[in-house]
């Protein structure tokens, strides 16, 4: 077993393959202690590379809202007015910290997806 940095797309797609070779190994064994060790080299390379940022606060909205089959007359009743929720939705009104809280706590979107700048 040589555990080496992955610093490279060659590095990284060479412990890609050998994952695949050493996927189904035993927790304990040699090549189940290379995959644990293999797995965090992988995680920590695709994180530096291949960063995921957080979604828009108006379509997480509007995505959760879809999930959870509520429309915007339920969206109005998170944040007070019909007329508020359509200017949200049409992102002519910033969200406000109360407004957060409660789409925070209504529809259960991470406080730090709603308050980034859109």
């Amino acid at each position: 077993m040589e555990i080496k940095p992955i610093k490279t797309e060659s590095d990284y797609n060479k412990a890609l393959q050998r994952l695949e070779v050493i996927f189904d190994a035993k927790n304990g064994s040699p090549e189940g202690d290379e995959l644990e060790v293999l797995g965090i080299l992988i995680d920590k390379y695709e994180n530096e590379k291949f960063p995921i940022s957080f979604p828009d606060p108006i379509e997480a909205i509007k995505f959760r809202m879809e999930q959870m089959g509520y429309n915007q007359n339920d969206l109005a009743n998170i944040v007070g007015l019909k007329s508020r929720a359509s200017e949200i939705l049409n992102r002519k009104r910033k969200l406000s910290l109360e407004m957060i809280r409660q789409l925070h706590e209504m529809l259960h979107i991470p406080t730090d997806v709603l308050i980034q700048t859109y």
